[in-house]
């Protein structure tokens, strides 16, 4: 059975947590990854990575030293996630508001990166605010929260925590269609 098959059946049996029906494209990966200066990165973290798709473009262009943490509370892609054959990555079967509390067990207390394809607007809005606090409690000053989904709908919630450091783009070359936040945490 193929990746996108696959894919597709787990995303229709939970949509709430995956909330698409399709990988991302090397397009939205493109963009959601572009302003990442990629020769200085240490530590990126990913949240809800799916099977994948993003995670394969940030894992060719880390840095051999640098490490790819990804946060997927799905078993299947989770497991799938187990498969992709990588020093560089760790793969954490927990919630993302947990973040704090799992990396600082790995010895890591901030990151200057956290990349996120998770549905805010299909989670409860408590645990989307609570992973929000916690990303933003996490991030180095100045770190980037690159956020990307397919309404306008929680721009005013990305806003409340990244203040006015947020920058919206649309990526056409997805399916579907995605809007891109990119945040940024100023002191």
């Amino acid at each position: 059975m193929t990746s996108r098959i696959k894919f597709f059946k787990e995303a229709i049996k939970n949509l709430k947590t995956s909330g698409t029906v399709t990988p991302s494209s090397r397009f939205l990966a493109n963009r959601m990854l572009k302003n990442i200066n990629f020769a200085t990165v240490e530590v990126i973290i990913e949240l809800g990575p799916g099977t994948g798709a993003i995670t394969k473009y940030i894992l060719e262009q880390l840095p051999p030293n640098a490490t790819l943490i990804c946060f997927e509370i799905n078993d299947s892609f989770y497991h799938q996630l187990l498969q992709i054959n990588n020093p560089q990555l760790v793969v954490i079967k927990a919630s993302a508001e947990r973040m704090i509390e799992e990396l600082n067990k790995l010895g890591i207390y901030n990151t200057k990166h956290i990349i996120s394809s998770l549905p805010f607007t299909m989670l409860p809005d408590i645990v989307a605010k609570n992973i929000l606090d916690v990303s933003y409690k996490f991030l180095e000053n100045e770190g980037t929260f690159t956020q990307y989904q397919y309404s306008l709908t929680y721009y005013k919630k990305l806003k409340s925590v990244f203040k006015e450091s947020i920058s919206l783009e649309f990526e056409p070359l997805n399916f579907p269609p995605a809007f891109v936040y990119s945040c940024k945490k100023v002191v």
